[in-house]
């Protein structure tokens, strides 16, 4: 029955579309990926050996431009915390975003810190919505909803591509060094997690070198229905690198973690030559909202201690912040003020943002304990180095002890702002269109945050005293 009333449901929608536009489709945009023309390095020219002895990992998360000034708050934050050596900036070794927070990291990375004068005109304040299609008024919106989502590439990704990031690839991005970047979607028919990363484009046989940083952006943001899905093409046929050593092992692991499992048959299935061709990326949101996966997702896939960082960073890295930047706004809405309860569209809505949190819940969750395995396997791996091993790594500093290593996880969102300023910020809606009054205040929100953290005065400090990583 339900497959019957699917099967007429489609039919109808069908026929509307072709009644609606006739003739005035317009033939899909090829994907933007190129394959790859010979064998490359696995990084593919992504910066190595970033970690310092006192080094900071940011974790932004969605929310629109809500998030995107939220984000960029905490980095002007981090800027005015100073240090014996400079500002906390100086300890920023590498980000990973979802969707809003994409566009402030990706900006960050690529401009600097003259880009945080900057962002606010050029970025922040700007009319992105304009741009796209929204009435629900309009029949031909229906049907280019029912088509896969009401706006495409040159509704916003070309937008950020001419005006934002003026056609910057990741080679450009990886040029600047630090901080390094990861950018989260999510893959559409696997349900999984996709990060922007060499390892991934690798089992795609593309070269991420090439391909579009405002693309990987518009990918990360592409909210299901509002913007079709960002699309990417395999090349299994040829491909001059071989697939991933971990593919084969994990898949034939049934205790596997399934975080890891799900992004290894995904893998699989792009270098398989009668596999589906195509891979459709949406909002990073859908299966983390905080951008957490990527991470964990490399820890579980790592052959040694100290994976995704380098052989010398698990030497020189003393202590290790990581700040995760939450922009959500928590429930909303006076529905369940009433007997008769939310109408349609909000309780799809609340559904929505209920899945959504869930799952990064359970994400923060699981990078908690993570990151507690983590700095103990890099203990152990430390001290059963040989004075050679340490010398060929760089040697380290006098009093350098083994056991040294402590990895911090702190949550910023609105709740640590000034209470004033944190009930402003979790009114602002998630769009791509703001009053400049509004992004001031979550601007605000994020410098606030950061100077109301003891655990970041303290590491501004380098204040040795310890503080678990669930000490919240």
């Amino acid at each position: 029955m339900a497959g019957s009333l699917r099967a007429a449901m489609t039919a109808v929608m069908s026929v509307a579309a072709a009644v609606a536009l006739g003739g005035c489709a317009t033939a899909p945009r090829p994907p933007a990926n190129v394959p790859l023309d010979q064998a490359v390095a696995p990084e593919m020219g992504r910066p190595q050996d970033l970690v310092q002895e006192y080094t900071i990992g940011i974790a932004f998360s969605g929310g629109g431009l809500r998030a995107s000034a939220f984000a960029a708050g905490v980095l002007e934050g981090l800027a005015a915390e100073k240090t014996s050596q400079g500002d906390l900036l100086d300890s920023l070794a590498f980000m990973s975003s979802v969707s809003g927070g994409s566009l402030t990291a990706a900006y960050y990375v690529l401009n600097g810190r003259e880009g945080l004068s900057s962002i606010k005109e050029r970025v922040l304040t700007r009319d992105f919505e304009s741009h796209m299609n929204l009435s629900l008024a309009s029949p031909a919106n229906w049907v280019r909803m029912l088509r896969g989502g009401l706006n495409e590439r040159s509704n916003f990704a070309q937008v950020m591509d001419d005006e934002v990031f003026q056609h910057a690839t990741f080679a450009d991005l990886y040029a600047k060094r630090r901080p390094d970047l990861w950018i989260n979607a999510t893959d559409l028919y696997h349900r999984s997690s996709f990060p922007f990363l060499p390892g991934i484009f690798g089992a795609l046989c593309s070269d991420l070198r090439q391909f579009p940083v405002a693309d990987a952006v518009a990918a990360s943001m592409a909210v299901p229905l509002v913007f079709r899905p960002t699309v990417l093409r395999t090349f299994p046929t040829d491909c001059p690198i071989p697939e991933p050593a971990y593919l084969r092992p994990t898949l034939e692991n049934a205790a596997a973690p399934r975080l890891l499992r799900s992004v290894a048959e995904a893998m699989r299935s792009y270098r398989d030559p009668d596999g589906p061709g195509y891979v459709m990326l949406v909002d990073g949101g859908v299966t983390d909202n905080f951008g957490l996966s990527s991470l964990l997702i490399s820890r579980a896939i790592a052959s040694n201690a100290h994976s995704p960082m380098t052989a010398r960073d698990a030497v020189r890295v003393r202590k290790l912040l990581f700040l995760v930047v939450d922009a959500g706004r928590g429930p909303s809405g006076s529905w369940n003020r009433r007997l008769d309860g939310p109408d349609g569209i909000d309780s799809a809505m609340a559904a929505t943002d209920a899945a959504i949190d869930a799952a990064a819940r359970l994400a923060a969750d699981s990078f908690q304990a993570a990151m507690q395995r983590w700095r103990d396997a890099l203990v152990r791996h430390r001290c059963t180095l040989s004075a050679s091993d340490i010398d060929a790594l760089g040697g380290v500093p006098a009093g350098w002890r083994c056991d040294d290593v402590e990895i911090l996880v702190e949550l910023l969102g609105f709740q640590n702002a000034e209470p004033a300023t944190a009930a402003r910020a979790r009114a602002i809606e998630t769009r791509l269109t703001l009053p400049r009054q509004e992004i001031d205040v979550a601007v605000d929100a994020g410098r606030q945050a950061v100077r109301r953290s003891a655990v970041i005065r303290a590491f501004a400090r380098h204040d040795t005293r310890h503080f678990p990583i669930d000490d919240k």
